[in-house]
């Protein structure tokens, strides 16, 4: 891979296993496998799917729902091991998939940004230094000490949004986290992201409002069924997509 690809991705496919059979509890569930009657169909979630992304770029992933898009997130990311090909990744990943995902909801926000920080690779050093920064982005202000079980949805992006920024990733990928909490904040996470960007941090973005790919980003994948479908300039995909 060269100095400036950050990510690459070659001929990648990933396979999901489907029951053929309505399986209503688990003790049928046992006895069809011990039957040896229990029958898969596979699912092709993505099929060779190969590109790559340079040092800095903000590259946008469009597609229908079903389309691959969260799957190729999930295997850029680490979290999902590809049936076929490689990814190659030259830098610190963060990923911002599912809300909540590496957070303890029995534990306060306070005690979650070192847990999470942790996760992500910082030391508790590091994350002190940035504690007051990321509690004066999140707005939570005395809700930091509750149990986030008690976070609404708002609350709980807020959190996870101002962890991930803070901590300077390399390479972020995000997932439409975007488009939740209110539009003050929208608009703050908006402006974060493009200092981001500016700084030289290598960004996935998953999002269904094709004027917010546009403007943020440089290339498009489409995706369709898995595959790629087209790949280009951000204006040029979109317009395509919007036939």
């Amino acid at each position: 891979m060269s100095l400036d690809k950050m990510i690459e991705i070659e001929n990648v496919s990933m396979r999901f296993r489907l029951s053929d059979d309505r399986i209503m509890s688990l003790k049928e569930f046992v006895t069809q496998k011990l039957s040896g009657k229990f029958t898969y169909s596979d699912f092709w979630a993505l099929k060779n799917v190969g590109f790559h992304v340079e040092h800095g770029e903000v590259l946008g992933i469009i597609g229908r729902n079903g389309s691959g898009k969260s799957t190729l997130l999930k295997v850029i990311s680490g979290i999902l091991k590809p049936t076929e090909g490689t990814v190659h990744c030259a830098g610190n990943i963060v990923p911002m998939l599912e809300l909540g995902s590496g957070f303890d909801f029995e534990l306060t926000g306070r005690e979650n940004i070192f847990l999470n920080g942790a996760i992500l690779g910082y030391s508790e050093e590091f994350l002190n230094s940035k504690y007051e920064e990321i509690l004066e982005f999140s707005e939570l202000g005395q809700f930091i000490d509750v149990p986030i079980r008690n976070y609404s949805s708002g609350m709980l992006m807020r959190l996870a949004f101002s962890v991930a920024t803070m901590v300077n990733p390399q390479i972020l990928i995000v997932d439409e986290i975007l488009a939740v909490g209110d539009e003050a904040f929208q608009k703050k996470s908006y402006t974060r992201m493009m200092e981001m960007m500016s700084g030289g941090t290598t960004v996935l973005l998953v999002s269904h409002s094709l004027d917010q790919i546009r403007e943020m980003c440089n290339r498009v994948v489409w995706l369709d069924g898995g595959q790629i479908k087209m790949i280009g300039s951000a204006v040029e995909v979109c317009n395509q997509y919007r036939l």
